[in-house]
């Protein structure tokens, strides 16, 4: 999902009602304009407006639903570190495009420490997360690579808290 640009105007700082409409949405994407002024105590009109100027503000990036890894046959998450052989703009430029095109990728951070990428990845088996560490390694710049495998899932949700 490709993030929204911010509009040019600094957005203002985020009220209580504000708060409780970005709780609300990121609880429940789908949830009508009609039903949130109720859950907030706003009128209808309002409360599309102030989800609209959060919106536009880029406090609200995008809307996705969340699909169940288990039912689709994802039986393989695992964390990989990814250390490059060169720290130069080009050879990091060029492993991030790479990467941007593996959809069992999901999701990347650059990071301090010995590696300079931690991955997230999924996949179907462990021959299938095989084949997906020799197509990482075969990456530009790529010097080593270390996988841990997650035993169990205890604690996933993307919501972020709002003080």
């Amino acid at each position: 999902m490709k993030k929204k640009k911010p509009s040019d105007t600094s957005p203002g700082p985020l009220d209580p009602t504000d708060r409780q409409l970005l709780q609300q949405i990121q609880r429940n994407g789908r949830i009508s304009n009609s039903r949130l002024a109720e859950q907030i105590n706003l009128s209808e009109t309002p409360c599309w407006r102030r989800w609209k100027r959060l919106e536009e503000d880029g406090y609200i990036e995008g809307y996705r639903s969340v699909l169940s890894r288990d039912r689709l046959g994802y039986g393989v998450v695992a964390f990989v570190q990814v250390a490059l052989g060169q720290h130069d703009v080009t050879t990091s430029e060029s492993f991030e495009q790479q990467l941007q095109t593996l959809d069992w990728v999901l999701m990347c951070h650059n990071i301090t420490g010995d590696a300079d990428y931690l991955l997230q990845i999924i996949a179907h088996d462990l021959s299938q997360f095989s084949d997906h560490l020799t197509q990482l390694r075969q990456l530009p710049g790529v010097r080593s690579i270390q996988s841990t495998i997650s035993v169990r899932e205890i604690k996933s949700d993307p919501s972020l808290p709002l003080p």
